[in-house]
């Protein structure tokens, strides 16, 4: 089996100034070709989730999702992973205030910026648009979770907006709420549905 998560984990270590070492001989026992750069967890979820739903092993065919802890460490991985570090071909996923991060990331580490998928908020606020309000209120109920949200709508301060809206801001409101979630809403989608940036990524790996 593939252990695309250690060689993940190798990178995030690189990334935050460990060596290099651990993550170049992974590289190689695992065969990685290419990585697709995400913000955070919940949209290394999403993606895997999909990809699963399509019959698809993206460790087995060589692609790391990786996790950045956020758009502005494009530059850094995009250095250690891409033409300048360990050669593999990219590709990013990110909202659209994150685009000119991604941009001048890429640039400097000499990679195309071509296959990288931009969500108009974010890819919580595209899936929720996808399934509907009524549609994610009924997962979140099937979680265990309708206490919370109730409690969560009747703050003042989410009084009035739309429900769509406060739906992305429930998921975002506990540790590990969006990961989970990430993966939920995918499996929910109707496959005519599924949004744009996470359908024409998976399409181009």
């Amino acid at each position: 089996m593939v252990d695309m998560g250690a060689f993940r984990d190798a990178v995030g270590r690189w990334a935050a100034g460990g060596p290099a070492g651990p993550a170049e001989e992974l590289a190689g026992r695992t065969g990685v070709r290419a990585a697709v750069l995400v913000e955070g967890a919940s949209d290394l979820a999403a993606v895997e989730a999909l990809a699963e739903r399509r019959g698809r092993d993206l460790a087995a065919e060589g692609v790391c999702v990786v996790p950045m802890g956020g758009a502005m460490s494009v530059g850094r991985y995009a250095g250690l992973l891409g033409p300048d570090g360990l050669g593999l071909r990219l590709w990013g996923l990110c909202d659209v205030r994150e685009r000119p991060f991604f941009d001048r990331g890429l640039r400097r580490a000499g990679a195309p910026a071509e296959g990288v998928f931009v969500c108009v908020r974010d890819l919580e606020e595209e899936l929720v648009r996808s399934l509907g309000a009524e549609r994610v209120e009924e997962i979140v109920r099937d979680e265990g979770e309708l206490r919370p949200w109730q409690t969560f709508l009747r703050q003042p301060a989410q009084h009035g907006r739309p429900r769509e809206q406060l739906l992305r801001r429930f998921l975002g409101t506990k540790k590990g709420r969006k990961i989970r979630y990430g993966r939920l809403l995918v499996e929910a989608l109707d496959e005519r549905r599924v949004p744009g940036p996470l359908e024409g990524l998976l399409r181009s790996l």
